[in-house]
């Protein structure tokens, strides 16, 4: 079992920055892959980033690549997304995924957190 915690969501202006967190609990968190996804209002989740701890290169969809940037640290316990330029259409409640393939698909992610909001006024 993994228990997911996202952070760092807030409201901010276009052209700004935002570094979101997921913390884990449970059982080892770098047996997992790890992706972040959002869902906007009246929208679809869509996947946005995902990492691998063994090395692979993050996968990114089309929509944030050159923007956003997915790591974690060296404990392998917290996941990062770092947001850049960020545009109005950002705006979404992001959540954190675990699971055991490395994938764009938002159904082979096992383990959710609660999310947290990111607004971006412009």
């Amino acid at each position: 079992q993994v228990q997911l915690v996202e952070s760092g969501g807030g409201l901010v202006q276009a052209g700004g920055s935002l570094r979101l967190s997921c913390a884990a609990s449970g059982r080892t968190f770098s047996t997992y892959y790890v992706g972040w996804f959002r869902q906007a209002p009246g929208k679809e989740r869509e996947f946005v980033a995902a990492i691998s701890w063994r090395g692979s290169t993050p996968l990114y969809a089309d929509s944030v690549k050159g923007r956003f940037t997915i790591s974690g640290d060296n404990a392998k316990i917290t996941v990062y997304l770092q947001m850049n330029s960020l545009k109005p259409e950002d705006t979404a409640v992001y959540y954190c995924a675990a699971g055991n393939k490395f994938t764009m698909q938002d159904a082979q992610y096992v383990y959710w957190g609660q999310g947290t909001q990111v607004t971006v006024s412009s």
